[in-house]
Parts: C-alpha cells; sequence; structure tokens
C-alpha cells in the first residue's frame, strides 16, 4: 500500500530544471597581507620591552639602590658636619624662632656657645700637644724598653743563663714583625674591598631612612598602609605638602623641624596631633591641602581631618587607623537598654560616637532642628533615632509629616498625635497645614505665658521629614498665597519661620530633613533659624556652606568630603547641644543606625509608657485617585476641553478630592510631570485627549503614579 507524503515546507528556492546549465562562479583570492617593514617590527618590540612591567620594576630598583647610595653619604656626611660644627644648634635655634618659642631658643644659643668654648679649647690644646705627644712616646718606649729589659732579668736569673735578658726584647720584635708581615698581606685587598664596604655601609644608612623619591620605593614602602603616625613622617608630609613658605621653614629647621608638633596622643580609632605653623604659613593653606596630606601621611582623604584649635596658627591633624573608619560601631543604647529613658529637658539622646570613640549625645532642649544631606544617606535614620529616644518622655508631643510616605515613621502611629504620610501634593498642603496649626499652637501658648508666666507646657515636636517637597510644591491656596517658595507669599515658609522666631519660648519645636539643599529647596531664613544643624554626605562646599554655615565650613567642617554610599550614617553636626571640643564649631559623629524592626520595639516600649494616644492620620481622611485616568475619563471623546470645564467635571467626580485646591496650575503641572502641558486654542487654555493619553502612556512607560498626584 503506497502512501502520498504531502509536503507542508515551502521552498523559497525555484526549482531548477534538469538541464540547466552549470554556473561556475570565480571568486579570487584575497590580496596578501602587505609585510610590516623591519623598523616598525623593531620599534612595536623596543616599545613593547621598555614599558613592560619587569622592566619598570628593575628600573625603579636601579634607582631606588643608587639613590640609597648617594642619599646615604649625604645623611652620613651631615651627620659628620654636626658633630664637628655647631650646625645643629643653630638649627635648633632657628626652629625655636620659627615657633616663636624665646626660651628655647635662648637655651639652644647657650649650649652653643658652651660647645664653641669647649672646641676652642681643644684647639688650643693642639698647639703644645705636639711636644707633649713626643714626650709622652719617648717616656713610654723608655718604660716599655726597660720594663722588658728588667723581665728578661728576671728569666735570666730564674734559669742562670744570662742570654735570657734580652729574650723578651726580641720577642716583641717579632711580633712587630709578624703584625708588619699581616698588614703587607691584608693590604692590598684592604684597598679593594675597602671602597665596597664604604659603598654598603652608605647604602644601608640610605636603605633605613628610605631616602628615595616614593615612585621609586617598593610597594609596601609606598603604600604604607597601616603604617604608624610618628613626628618625622607628619613633619615630612607637612614638608611635601606644596605650601612653599612651609617647605622652607621647615627645611631651614633640618630634623628639628618635629619642633612644630605638640605630643601625638591616642584619640579613639587614631590620633591626634596640634600642628603650630611657622610665620608666613595661614591654616587655611593646610586645610585646603587635605587630600594631599592624607596621601603622604599613606592614608585616604577620608581618614584625616583638620580642625583650627584656640591657639594661633595651629591647626590640630586628627589622623585614623587604616580602615577604622570603615569598621561599624555597634548598636544604640536604645536597642541594647530596654530601661533606658528619655528627659527633654535634662536628658541627651545617644546618637552615635565621635571619632575619638567617646560617646556623641545631643541635647535637644529648646533647640530647632536640621538635618540634611544627599539622597539615601542616612537622613531619615538619623532624624528618626532622635525621636525615637524623645518619644521614651511620655510628656512630649509629636506632629510628624513624612513626605517620602514609604512607612519610615509607620512605628509612631500611637504615639504622635498626627502623622501624615505621603509625597503628593495634598500631603504638603496637609503637611503645610500641620505646621500652622503649630503657629496658632504656639501663638496660644505665648498669650497663655503672658497671663500666668510660671505655666508650663509640654513640649511639641513638628516633625517634617523630606522638607524639600514642601518648598518646592507649585500649588496655591485659595486666597493665592503659595504653599511652597521662599517668599513672605510662602504659606509653609512662613510658618516655618513664626515657630524659628518664638516657638523655642514655649517649647514648639521645629525638626526638619531635607536632601540635597539649594537656595530654593532649604531657603537661608529656615537654615539659619535651626540651632542644630547636622549634614551628611553633600556634593559640594557650596551645599556644606548651607547645611552648617560659613562659619562651622571655615573651621573644618567637610560634610561635601566624606564618601557618598560609604559613609552613610556619618554627620558633621555644629550645635551648642553636642560636646564640640575647645575652639572647634563642627564634630564628626557616627550615628547609630536603627533598622524598623527594632525602631518598632523601641515605640512599643514609648507606647506603654503613655496613656494611649489617637493618632490622626490625615493621609486617611480622603481617597486616593488617580488624577491623571480621571482627567482622560472626565474628557470623554471630546478632542478637546477648556482647563475650566475640565476642572469643574473632576470637581463633580470626586468633591472630597477635586476641591478648591485643584487650579490651572496644578491641572498643568500634572500634565507637565508626564511630558505633556495644556496649550491655548483661540486665546483660551483647553487640554487635548491626545495630551492626555500620551501622558498617560508615557507615565505607564516610567511606573505608576500615586492616586492623588
Amino acid at each position: 500500500m503506497s502512501e502520498n507524503v504531502v509536503p507542508f515546507h515551502k521552498h523559497t528556492d525555484p526549482p531548477v530544471p534538469d538541464a540547466a546549465p552549470t554556473v561556475l562562479t570565480v571568486v579570487q583570492d584575497a590580496p596578501p597581507a602587505r609585510p610590516v617593514p623591519l623598523w616598525v617590527r623593531s620599534g612595536r618590540a623596543v616599545k613593547t620591552a621598555v614599558t613592560h612591567e619587569r622592566t619598570r620594576s628593575a628600573g625603579r630598583s636601579v634607582v631606588r639602590h643608587s639613590l640609597y647610595t648617594f642619599n646615604g653619604g649625604r645623611i652620613v656626611a651631615r651627620r659628620a658636619w654636626d658633630g664637628r660644627t655647631g650646625a645643629r644648634y643653630e638649627r635648633m635655634i632657628r626652629a625655636a624662632e620659627a615657633a616663636g618659642n624665646l626660651e628655647a631658643a635662648e637655651e639652644w644659643e647657650e649650649r652653643l656657645q658652651r660647645f664653641r668654648a669647649a672646641r676652642h679649647h681643644r684647639r688650643m690644646d693642639l698647639l703644645h700637644s705636639p711636644v707633649d705627644a713626643a714626650k709622652g712616646v719617648a717616656v713610654g718606649a723608655g718604660m716599655s724598653v726597660g720594663l722588658l729589659v728588667a723581665l728578661g732579668i728576671v728569666m735570666a736569673i730564674s734559669t742562670g743563663d744570662a742570654g735570657h735578658v734580652v729574650t723578651p726584647l726580641s720577642a716583641t720584635i717579632d711580633f712587630i714583625a709578624l703584625l708588619i708581615r699581616i698588614v703587607q698581606v691584608v693590604w692590598g685587598p684592604a684597598l679593594t674591598i675597602g671602597p665596597f664596604l664604604a659603598l654598603l655601609a652608605l647604602w644601608s644608612v640610605g636603605r633605613k631612612q628610605h631616602a628615595a623619591p616614593a615612585w621609586a620605593l617598593p610597594v609596601n614602602v609606598r603604600t604604607g598602609e597601616g603604617e604608624p603616625i610618628t613626628p618625622s613622617i607628619v613633619v615630612k608630609a607637612l614638608r611635601d605638602l606644596g605650601v612653599p613658605a612651609l617647605a622652607r621653614a621647615i627645611k631651614e629647621m633640618g630634623d628639628a623641624g618635629a619642633s612644630m608638633l605638640g605630643p601625638i596622643t591616642i584619640a579613639g580609632c587614631g590620633v591626634e596631633v596640634d600642628v603650630t605653623l611657622p610665620s608666613g604659613v595661614a591654616t587655611n593653606e593646610v586645610q585646603a591641602k587635605r587630600r594631599k596630606l592624607a596621601e603622604n601621611l599613606t592614608r585616604h582623604e577620608h581618614e584625616v581631618f583638620i580642625t583650627i584649635p584656640p591657639a594661633a596658627r595651629t591647626v590640630r591633624l586628627w589622623i585614623a587607623d587604616s580602615g577604622a573608619l570603615d569598621e561599624p560601631i555597634g548598636p544604640s543604647p536604645l536597642v541594647t537598654d530596654e530601661t533606658l529613658t528619655a528627659n527633654y529637658k535634662t536628658g541627651r539622646a545617644p546618637w552615635g560616637q565621635d571619632l575619638r570613640g567617646d560617646a556623641a549625645e545631643l541635647s535637644v532642649y529648646q533647640r530647632h532642628l536640621l538635618v540634611t544631606g544627599l539622597s539615601n544617606q542616612g537622613k531619615t535614620a538619623a532624624l528618626r533615632a532622635l525621636a525615637l529616644w524623645l518619644a521614651l518622655d511620655r510628656s512630649v508631643q509629636f506632629w510628624i509629616a513624612d513626605l517620602k510616605g514609604i512607612g519610615d515613621w509607620a512605628m509612631f502611629d500611637g504615639i504622635a498625635q498626627v502623622l501624615i504620610e505621603g509625597p503628593s501634593d495634598d500631603h504638603v498642603i496637609q503637611a503645610t497645614e500641620m505646621v500652622e496649626d503649630a503657629v496658632e499652637e504656639m501663638n496660644r501658648r505665648i498669650e497663655e505665658r503672658r497671663r500666668d508666666p510660671a505655666v508650663v507646657f509640654e513640649p511639641l515636636i513638628v516633625v517634617v521629614d523630606e522638607a524639600q517637597l514642601a518648598f518646592m510644591c507649585p500649588v496655591k491656596g485659595e486666597d493665592g498665597r503659595p504653599y511652597g517658595g521662599a517668599k513672605a507669599t510662602s504659606r509653609y515658609f512662613m510658618a516655618v519661620r513664626k515657630i524659628h522666631n518664638q516657638g523655642r519660648a514655649v517649647d514648639v519645636l521645629m525638626w526638619q530633613g531635607t536632601q540635597d539643599p539649594t537656595d530654593q529647596n532649604l531657603p537661608k531664613l529656615v537654615r539659619e533659624g535651626a540651632h542644630t544643624r547636622a549634614s551628611l554626605v553633600l556634593g559640594t562646599e557650596s551645599q556644606a556652606v548651607m547645611a552648617l554655615g560659613a562659619k562651622a565650613v571655615n573651621g573644618g567642617a567637610a560634610p561635601h568630603l566624606l564618601r557618598q554610599g560609604l559613609d552613610k550614617g556619618t554627620l558633621v553636626v555644629a550645635s551648642d547641644g553636642i560636646a564640640i571640643p575647645a575652639g572647634q564649631a563642627s564634630i564628626t559623629v557616627r550615628t547609630h543606625f536603627i533598622d524598623d524592626e527594632p525602631a518598632a520595639e523601641i515605640a512599643d516600649r514609648a507606647k506603654a509608657l503613655r496613656d494611649g494616644v489617637t493618632t490622626l492620620r490625615v493621609v486617611d481622611q480622603g481617597e486616593e485617585r488617580d488624577a491623571l485616568a480621571d482627567l482622560a475619563t472626565v474628557i470623554g471623546d471630546a478632542p478637546r476641553l477648556r482647563t475650566n470645564e475640565a476642572l469643574k467635571r473632576l470637581h463633580t467626580l470626586a468633591p472630597d478630592i477635586y476641591g478648591d485646591q485643584w487650579t490651572n496650575d496644578r491641572l498643568k503641572a500634572l500634565l507637565e510631570a508626564h511630558g505633556e502641558e495644556p496649550k491655548k486654542s483661540h486665546g483660551v487654555m483647553v487640554v487635548h485627549r491626545d495630551h492626555v493619553l500620551r501622558a498617560l502612556a508615557n507615565r505607564d512607560e516610567n511606573g505608576s503614579a500615586s492616586a492623588s498626584e
């Protein structure tokens, strides 16, 4: 039984008839490659050989050992010169004068006079020494011959042989002859080997002193990881800093350059030393060279801090042990000690550790607070840690607006009287109204204080996290005043300013957290109204000035020199509420990190201390909607719609959401956020249906947006 096979594959090439002629295609061979000229190949080989790492290592080795010998000779010659002359004393005098220590200069001058007097006495003795030496040689020789003859007489009497009288004398002569023969034999090789031994000795001196350029030194010496800090290392680092006046002064001081240094003391995970700069060198010249100074000290830039102590013309160097700042500092006492309590008036919050390793504790009593820094560097964690500690004081009230809205402050539900969570303009409006309510509460307390000066109020802490959203909010209220901005018409700005001006007198305090500060999202009057200003890593020095003030930055505060991503939780703090070393304007604090789970446990302890607080979660008062989708709904099939008509339809659709705060500007901002905007048609602002649909498509591509944006 035969089967018919039906092919399902369609051949794309047409069938070729059996009688079709065979077509031959001739493909020419590629032309042979042109040979590389000999001089090119030779040049490449020479370049490869010269630039090879082994060649470079060998070159560095030759230069290093050659300079060891040469500079070793210089060191030995200088030591010999110092031993024979008063050069050492003169350098000490110049060093003392440069440091302004006149007492030490006078002491070294007296030593120089004594040295010169002793040298003069020795030189005067040389005038009489040849005669005295000749007399001494004659007397010594006569006594030696007489002693040998007397010994021979004793031997002759003992043996009865008169010839033994000259035996000791002849033995001595034979011994001297033997020494002469030994010298004759050794003298030739000694003259040959002696210079090599001398060079070896000079090389050894140079090697011990690392007397060669840094690039020629071995890798372990060049990197110097973990090298202890000594006076000579500090002086050398300052000498090579690139400040001409400082280098000249140290060169004149010579080995006495260490006289600029105070005692090197252990300070936490590093050491600290005060450096008195010579005349003509300003402290800011050293501060500006922080990176170069750190590298000269074989440290990374973030491991060296330069501050200005009270003493004039002095800089204080804190130098960390290599890698010590990358180690964690341990958990917060709030986590490890469940019996810990707080006191708003007399207590101090356990915030972290300073660079010395001592506990850094902050007093928040009647102090407005500002914490700033780049995004995702630990700002919220640092601000929340203070609030968690203060929550353990049952008398303290909290009004909190978390404009990030991802649950960082959710554990304060049941502690805070007001809790706002969300990033939309509606949440910003609610936060602004919360701060304005705090102003009214402040005014009520002030009026009550006037009637009764002895009245005591419970502290009210108003917290706004991500406050830059409030300053940048474009929405206007019913009265036409914008919620954001930095002018006198801004509702949020003016409310914060009022609390800064009078709030601390009645214990109404403003705590703000903001990121990436600029004059637009953190106005000057607001940031300068905070008593405690703390900054995490920032991008520029100008931002550091915004965050901490010019005085702190000029005094050595440098949050812009912290490492983004590596120094998370490290704050530079300017405040009178924390112990700062005398003469300094700021202190660097490595804060304890409290994760969400232990933070919730601490919050539970705070709730147990309270009688019960009903938290008004303002975000729950309204229904969340997708404004862009609602706009598309109210337009329907119409190609375009007037903005006024679109706002009316939105209000009809959801009156509680699209109230009077929705204006033409807010509608425009909604579309602009997704790459579209209303346009005019015949002089009237309209919303095009196609634009709204494109905005929805753009939004879907970039991720969903909040319902009430």
